[in-house]
Order: C-alpha cells, then sequence, then structure tokens
C-alpha cells in the first residue's frame, strides 16, 4: 500500500499560442502596475516586445541575465528594481532569466511572471540558485515560485535545434528524478511519465523541422509537467552532479544535464527498477539510462563533458564536490563508482 504526501504548489499557468498577449491581464490579476521586464542580452528584442505590450506599465529593462546566477548580477537587478519603484519582475527567457526573476524575489518578495521560452522547467519551482565565489548554493523559498506563467509556443519556434534538445533532455531530467525521489507521490509520476513521452515525441520533430508548431506545443506542454514535477518533490544525484559541474566549473546548464543523465540513471538503475521501467516506457527504449543517451546523440546533442569544457584534471575535484554532503538518492553514494560515472560522462561512453 502506498504511504505519501502530496503538496499542491500555488501558481497560474496560462497556456496556448498567442497567450503573451494576456500579459496585460495577468499583471491587473496581480494587481502590479510597474514591471521590471528581465532578459539575457540575446534576447533583447522578446523583452522590448513586452516592453511595447505594456507600455507605460513597462519601468524598465535589465538586460544582462547569465547563466548560474552569479549574485553580482542579481544585486544589481535587485537594484535597478529597487531604484525604478517595480512592484513585479516579468522574466522572459530561460532558466537563466528566470533564475534571476527568482534573485530578486528572495530580497524584495516581488511577484513573478515567467514566459519561457525554453524547456528549463525551472518557471514551475519555489528552488533558486546563486553562485557566489566559485560555488552555486541552491534552496527553496515560496517567495520565488512565479505567481503566473506564460507558456507561449510561439515564442518558442525560434529556439535553436541545439539548444532546443538539451533543454528538453534538461526538462526530463526533472521528471526523471522525481519518480525515485524520496518524496515521491502518484500525481507527480503520472505528471513525469506524461511529460517526458510529451518531450520524447517533439524532440525528434523539432530536430527534423525546427518550425514544426505542434511539435514545439508538445515540447512546451511536457517541459511544464517536468518543471512542475521539479518543484513538488526532491532530486538526487543527477542534479547534484549537474550544480556540481555548472557551479564550479562554469559549464553549460541544459548540455550539463544532458550528458550526465544517461549515467546517472544508470547508476540508480537496480537501486529504483519501477522508476526505471517507466522513464524507458516514456521514451520507449530498450533501458532508461540507454533511452536518455540516444535521444540525445541522435538528435544531435553533446554526450561527452569533455566536448563542453570540461577538463579531466577537475574529475577528481568534481567528485570530491559531489561527495562532501550527503543527501538522498536510491542507491548510496560510493565515491569509486561515482567517479567512475564522471569518467563514462567525460568520454560519452553509451551506457550499457
Amino acid at each position: 500500500m502506498k504511504t505519501f504526501t502530496y503538496q499542491s504548489l500555488p501558481s497560474r499557468v496560462v497556456f496556448g499560442p498567442g497567450a503573451l498577449a494576456l500579459l496585460p491581464r495577468e499583471m491587473d490579476a496581480l494587481q502590479s502596475q510597474r514591471a521590471l521586464v528581465l532578459c539575457t542580452p540575446e534576447q533583447r528584442a522578446s523583452a522590448e516586445q513586452v516592453a511595447t505590450l505594456l507600455g507605460a506599465r513597462a519601468a524598465g529593462i535589465f538586460d544582462r541575465a547569465v547563466m548560474h546566477v552569479p549574485i553580482e548580477t542579481a544585486r544589481e537587478a535587485r537594484e535597478l528594481a529597487r531604484s525604478l519603484g517595480a512592484d513585479c519582475a516579468v522574466a522572459i527567457g530561460g532558466g537563466s532569466t528566470t533564475g534571476l526573476g527568482k534573485a530578486i524575489a528572495l530580497d524584495s518578495g516581488l511577484p513573478i511572471v515567467a514566459i519561457p521560452t525554453t524547456y528549463a522547467g525551472s518557471e514551475m519551482t519555489p528552488i533558486y540558485g546563486i553562485t557566489e565565489g566559485g560555488l552555486k548554493k541552491t534552496g527553496k523559498d515560496p517567495r520565488v515560485l512565479p505567481r503566473t506563467v506564460i507558456y507561449d509556443p510561439e515564442l518558442s519556434l525560434g529556439l535553436p535545434v541545439g539548444m532546443s534538445i538539451t533543454s528538453g533532455i534538461n526538462a526530463i531530467a526533472h521528471a526523471a528524478e522525481g519518480l525515485y525521489a524520496a518524496d515521491a507521490n502518484p500525481i507527480m509520476d503520472l505528471m513525469a511519465e506524461e511529460g517526458m513521452a510529451a518531450l520524447g515525441r517533439a524532440l525528434p520533430r523539432i530536430h527534423a523541422q525546427p518550425a514544426d508548431a505542434q511539435a514545439r506545443s508538445d515540447a512546451l506542454y511536457g517541459a511544464w509537467l517536468c518543471g512542475a514535477v521539479l518543484g513538488a518533490v526532491g532530486m538526487s544525484l543527477h542534479h547534484k552532479l549537474c550544480h556540481t559541474l555548472g557551479g564550479s566549473f562554469n559549464l553549460p546548464h541544459a548540455e550539463t544535464h544532458t550528458i550526465v543523465l544517461p549515467h546517472a540513471l544508470a547508476y540508480n538503475a537496480a537501486a529504483a527498477p519501477q522508476a526505471m521501467e517507466r522513464i524507458r516506457r516514456a521514451l520507449s527504449g530498450h533501458s532508461a539510462a540507454q533511452a536518455v543517451y540516444d535521444l540525445a546523440k541522435d538528435n544531435g546533442a553533446p554526450v561527452a563533458l569533455k566536448d563542453i569544457g570540461m577538463k579531466a584534471d577537475d574529475l577528481d575535484k568534481a567528485c570530491d564536490i559531489a561527495m562532501s554532503n550527503q543527501y538522498p538518492n536510491p542507491r548510496p553514494l560510493e565515491r569509486a563508482a561515482i567517479r567512475q560515472l564522471l569518467q563514462d560522462a567525460f568520454e560519452g561512453v553509451r551506457p550499457g
């Protein structure tokens, strides 16, 4: 008999082609009048589109969101929000932009409206991460959960294919680890399998035809479900390793998740057979680990850490950091096995 606790999160989701146009209505619902629009330098045009839509309700644009949310950037954005008298933040883009919005909310309590253009999923979580002194520190706080998330598949049509694949597999990682979380529950299990299956169908179609509107919609739908899993239950070895590699060695976030996930699943396979069967079934593979690896490789994503900037000399240090704190994981943390996991990920070996 199952025993579990299920806690839903208080977020509002608006999904559909053209949903961006509903942003003024959603600001009305939040009783917000002055929005600081956040983006990366590359997505300045999207932020300007949002600012135009808001008109006088756009307090300004901060266009310097970057990976892993350096504390210096967070402080700069917080100060700008204060100086402009912003009463909400509108974050358009991927996980880096949403993460910056969370850093502002953590300090000020400003409500966030997230408008994802990638499949990162962080918009559905109360999890934040800030990098300071070469270490990425993560935490949970209800203040950083975006109040409203607007999913408009049309905004993802221009997402480059390579980024689409790695961002999608990043989302799959949230669902995969949610299935063997210490606090897993049946509702999240359903969302996890449905989310992975939607992404598993969508990503090959996006690779073949980037402008496939239905595939883009399916991928964003899958990312929403996988992100909801990330927000509701705890993560394990895979996410710990990726935070270590990203925060301490400045590796690109989605690519790191894409490369590490097959090996983390292989590490945990014998200890979480039911979860592995759900992952295998969702992705139509021979095993969970091989299904993820093949989804990446067959669609042009990197499969080796050495190809995204990791140095062989840093693998021991990465293992040390990953072992430094104990955390829930189906299989106990074994130093030699985790060091081998990192070596396999470094070389891009297909899991057995």
